[in-house]
């Protein structure tokens, strides 16, 4: 009998304790403040929280909106607006996932061009890999597929959307993105030039000038061919690289530096 009471009690206490850990575990679970918001408000909230540059609060409350609205077009802007927030903190990698998960699942959405801007925009870096130091590094192994990838949606945009509220700037950092490019590759060209790498020299000028022929960098792409040569002992090449640099740059200061090609 004291056995059965004894068991009796120790179920009860049992009992209590499993009750007592729920509603600890309850009153542990973070609430939603935004619960009794609409969809409205928590986007207005979102924009606010943005406008002060709480980027991270921003992301949370439209992280909420794009669920709670979901199938609308409010949700399409609160997932763009996810990825220019996570942009802005810094993840790179998130903010391309979802911009590229949005033009999959929505390619006739209105916000396409605005889409694609900010795809491009993500990608795009105003060092390019060519501006900053370039002590100890190795061009021939430095990846430009990022700048690449941006001119490719700015590409799309400005085919896609001419009329776009976006394309003006989009075109002003394609034209950024060539010339940038462009040097890159004469950068490398020079690299291999001075290292006596000749060959690899004239290949990388060359691909400068089939890809990027109305670039600035066009006029060092060729001096640089025309020397190549040169040490390559390839006279007829050099000097027929050497007249299309006169011709089309006239005024080159490359010129001086260079033997006067052969006359026919």
């Amino acid at each position: 009998m004291n056995r059965i009471r004894w068991t009796r009690r120790a179920s009860k206490a049992l009992s209590l304790a499993v009750v007592s850990l729920l509603l600890s575990a309850c009153d542990s679970i973070p609430k939603d403040e935004t619960a009794g918001m609409s969809v409205e408000k928590l986007y207005s909230e979102a924009r606010e929280e943005a406008s002060a540059g709480n980027y991270e609060r921003a992301l949370k409350l439209y992280e909420r909106l794009e669920g709670r609205a979901a199938g609308t077009l409010l949700s399409q802007q609160a997932q763009l607006e996810r990825a220019y927030m996570s942009f802005r903190t810094g993840d790179k990698a998130q903010a391309l996932a979802i911009v590229e998960r949005f033009i999959k699942l929505h390619p006739t959405s209105p916000a396409m061009d605005y889409a694609l801007y900010l795809q491009g925009v993500i990608n795009f870096n105003d060092n390019l890999g060519i501006f900053g130091s370039l002590a100890n590094q190795d061009l021939s192994e430095r990846d430009q597929q990022a700048s690449r990838d941006s001119y490719q949606s700015f590409k799309q945009l400005t085919e896609q959307f001419p009329r776009s509220k976006y394309t003006p700037d989009a075109q002003v950092r394609m034209r950024y993105i060539v010339n940038s490019l462009a040097a890159y590759e004469v950068h490398v060209a020079r690299y291999y030039y001075r290292r006596g790498a000749y060959l690899a020299a004239v290949n990388r000028a060359q691909q400068t000038l089939q890809e990027f022929q109305q670039a600035p960098a066009a006029e060092e792409a060729l001096a640089l061919m025309v020397q190549s040569y040169d040490k390559l002992g390839m006279t007829q090449l050099r000097d027929d690289a050497n007249r299309i640099l006169r011709k089309n740059f006239p005024t080159s200061g490359f010129i001086a530096t260079l033997p006067a090609p052969a006359t026919k």
